[in-house]
């Protein structure tokens, strides 16, 4: 629902062949469920975590992951660069929820959602444009979006150059993009202080991508 000041309220939107984003999509009790829960796991063992690339650079959004654990370019079933422990189990509500909205948005996929990466940006934190590429399986990746406003830059999967769009993200907004848009260059390039609803308590966004990952326990 658009806010009491806003003219003309916000409507599902293609990105791209196969992607779509769905404003509002989550409702607010649904919103504050999520929060709690990513409170919870965000907790040690296997935390919410610092992640380092191979070239020695940190990234500025912090994360933790359900189901798999993703680091700098794999996965695995313990937090590898992290405390070692193993990661915590992806609940079913939650692959379920990944299930639905991928249908909703028009790329249903008989596939189980069976990883969480859970982002915390703060203020100043960013994501350069970059791919999910490190899954076996192609089925839709689901992207939902808590507290503060973040501006997502979605392009091609060719490149990580213009062409590009710019769309604000809200608390409660998905993302689905899956088909010809599966490999697309995507990033956050800006977050937007102070615009979390005031309900949730939380300072930061949220991003929490349900995405299916094809592997096999032995890798």
């Amino acid at each position: 629902m658009a806010p009491p000041d806003e003219l003309f309220p916000r409507t599902r939107t293609p990105l791209g062949p196969g992607a779509a984003h769905l404003p509002d999509w989550l409702t607010p009790q649904e919103q504050l469920r999520m929060v709690e829960a990513c409170r919870r796991w965000a907790r040690p063992p296997a935390g919410l975590r610092l992640v380092r690339t191979p070239g020695g650079g940190t990234m500025t959004a912090r994360q933790f992951g359900l189901g798999w654990h993703w680091y700098p370019y794999g996965y695995a079933r313990t937090a590898v660069d992290g405390d070692g422990a193993p990661v915590k189990p992806m609940p079913p509500w939650l692959a379920e929820l990944g299930r639905r909205a991928a249908a909703e948005a028009g790329q249903a996929t008989g596939e189980a959602y069976d990883i969480a990466l859970v982002n915390f940006y703060d203020a100043d934190a960013r994501m350069g444009m970059h791919r999910d590429s490190d899954e076996k399986s192609g089925a839709p990746v689901v992207s939902l979006s808590l507290g503060d406003t973040g501006v997502f830059r979605f392009g091609t999967p060719e490149s990580r150059a213009r062409p590009y769009r710019d769309v604000e993200l809200r608390s409660g907004d998905l993302v689905v993009f899956g088909g010809a848009s599966r490999l697309a260059y995507h990033g956050v390039p800006r977050i937007v202080p102070d615009t979390a609803p005031p309900e949730l308590g939380l300072t930061g966004r949220l991003n929490i991508t349900l995405r299916v990952s094809g592997l096999a326990d032995d890798g």
